[in-house]
């Protein structure tokens, strides 16, 4: 038994002498503060074009459709789709029987029309006799020329034949024009612009547009006209801009884009890749140098991307320094290292 006991106190004597020997667990140490290492860049302030680019078609200047005042056989054809016509030429005639019948009548009228004058001057004639008589010949004359206008028809402008509706022998029964002629020396284009621009655009004012189907080229147009109404569901009013288009690249159609310049404003000016996006709201911001080395985030307000520059409308002043590299690793009011 009493061999037992002290088998025991030996046993629990090792167990004191094991636990006094144990490592010490010792503290973790603190994290090593690192200062952020940025790029900065010194906001400027210098005039800024104040331009807005537009999407717009092509249209043509007027547009005319040709066809009689009646019904009738055509006669003849003479120009094709894709015809370019000038103002006067002929491109179709109808029937000429009616025609040809009051030409010989107003032919006889005129012969008569001077017997009557002549009578008339020499007192032969009473002057109520003449005068009736010269109103009956300049009906019938404006008759002649009513009817001679509706056989021979020819195009009221100079432009494309962009439609021919029927042909030679036909019919023709007024369901559609015989022809349609489209002017595109110049062409227009109808422009809508936003409301908060009515007071800054003029009549005669310059823009310059660009079509899709025509890569690499611009073209110089001015404003025509500006519709004195503004659009409720849309908050735009329409310009009507003019483009001389005297080599007939521009044909009616095309899409455009438009730009329009309202003249310039002295803006704050910063590098674009000193803006940054804040993720899920479109909200764009600056890190702006404090005196101390410390940065302090400050939303703005973008206007336009010029080239690899950005003018700020609002929310910072020339001469204010911005964080233009480093920015991942910033939050406000952290002290960083200026390289």
């Amino acid at each position: 038994m009493k061999t037992r006991f002290v088998y025991f106190a030996a046993l629990l004597l090792a167990a004191v002498s094991c636990g006094n020997h144990a490592p010490k667990e010792t503290a973790p140490a603190a994290p090593v503060q690192v200062t952020p290492n940025v790029e900065v860049a010194t906001a400027v302030s210098r005039p800024v074009p104040q331009e807005s680019v537009y999407a717009s078609t092509v249209q043509a200047y007027a547009v005319n459709n040709i066809m009689p005042q009646t019904g009738g056989r055509i006669r003849k054809i003479n120009v094709e789709v894709g015809d370019y016509v000038n103002k006067g030429q002929i491109l179709a005639e109808m029937d000429r029987l009616q025609l040809d019948q009051l030409e010989i009548q107003v032919q006889n009228d005129d012969m008569e029309y001077a017997r009557l004058k002549s009578l008339y001057e020499e007192g032969g004639v009473s002057q109520s006799d003449f005068e009736q008589a010269e109103m009956g010949y300049k009906l019938r004359k404006a008759n002649y020329e009513n009817v001679k206008e509706n056989t021979i028809l020819r195009s009221p402008i100079t432009g494309f034949v962009t439609a021919r509706n029927f042909d030679a022998g036909d019919m023709f029964g007024m369901t559609a024009p015989l022809f349609v002629v489209q002017q595109v020396v110049p062409v227009k284009l109808l422009v809508g612009i936003s409301e908060s621009e009515y007071s800054k655009i003029q009549k005669g004012d310059k823009v310059t547009l660009t079509v899709d189907a025509l890569p690499g080229k611009t073209f110089n147009g001015q404003v025509e006209r500006l519709y004195p109404t503004i659009d409720p569901a849309t908050h735009t009013f329409r310009a009507e801009v003019t483009v001389p288009n005297a080599d007939r690249l521009l044909r009616p159609g095309m899409y455009a884009r438009v730009t329009v310049n309202f003249g310039t404003r002295n803006s704050v000016i910063v590098p674009d890749k000193a803006l940054v996006k804040q993720e899920g709201t479109g909200t764009r911001f600056l890190y702006v140098l404090q005196d101390d080395d410390t940065v302090r985030f400050i939303p703005v307000q973008a206007g336009r991307h010029i080239g690899a520059e950005y003018e700020i409308i609002d929310g910072l002043e020339a001469g204010q320094k911005v964080v233009v590299k480093g920015q991942a690793a910033l939050r406000d009011g952290v002290k960083v290292n200026v390289k």
